[in-house]
């Protein structure tokens, strides 16, 4: 698909917060530009800024300004040029017997219990933990217009869910958190692959992941999607 739709975004103000310890790497602080929150970002603009590399975390989109390092690079997969390796295979078979819906709203109880158990088991060491009732809330429950929660049930019992906010040039894969009773099943794996599926069976484009740091073992797994691109420079760039 292509997308000639370029909206003016040079009305947008950015703040920038003050230098914070950075999530992911060890003894380095971290600036974060994020658009004014009283600016109204529409559909068309949300999705030229995921374009230019920026996220969305609750009700703020933002991206890193950090400036004496440049680690964070924002990566997306190409739907329809995916392929899955040996081990994302493996995950697709292995939760083939899971069930897959889409909705707009979620039981706040029983998502925050897979939530809660999720950050605490699996997270102990970042700024997330413990969790909370109102960090849920305010990170997953501020849903926005396009914002969709894949739920995957097994027998009926939710055992993991991904956010995804629905642009028109593919996916944003906003956060992943699965009971890490069903760690062996590779659920964060499996959501990813299903949102591939989805982007291309809507002949959507990508499906952005965020942020990827090599020397961060966290992301990882990012890098094992390929083809993937790579915002540089203010370009993307394909590799794999």
């Amino acid at each position: 698909m292509t997308h000639d739709i370029t909206p003016d975004i040079e009305k947008i103000q950015l703040y920038l917060t003050e230098p914070h310890p950075c999530s992911y790497l060890e003894d380095r602080k971290a600036t974060t530009a994020f658009v004014d929150p009283k600016f109204n970002v529409n559909g068309d603009i949300y999705n030229h800024l995921s374009l230019l590399g920026f996220r969305r975390s609750g009700e703020y989109v933002y991206t890193p300004r950090c400036s004496t390092c440049k680690l964070c690079i924002p990566v997306r997969i190409p739907a329809a040029k995916f392929k899955p390796s040996r081990q994302q295979r493996r995950s697709m078979k292995k939760n083939a017997d899971l069930v897959v819906n889409s909705t707009t709203s979620v039981d706040l109880a029983e998502h925050y219990n897979v939530y809660q158990k999720y950050i605490d088991t699996r997270h102990r060491d970042g700024d997330m933990y413990p969790a909370s009732l109102s960090q849920f809330q305010a990170f997953i429950g501020a849903a926005w217009e396009c914002t969709r929660y894949l739920e995957f049930r097994l027998d009926g019992q939710l055992i993991c869910c991904a956010v995804v906010d629905w642009l028109s040039s593919g996916l944003s894969a906003i956060y992943t958190y699965f009971d890490p009773d069903f760690a062996g099943r590779s659920l964060g794996i499996y959501a990813i692959t299903k949102q591939i599926e989805l982007t291309h069976h809507y002949d959507l484009d990508y499906v952005y992941l965020g942020y990827w740091i090599r020397d961060s073992d966290k992301m990882n797994y990012k890098s094992d999607f390929h083809p993937l691109q790579l915002y540089i420079d203010n370009r993307w760039l394909e590799i794999g």
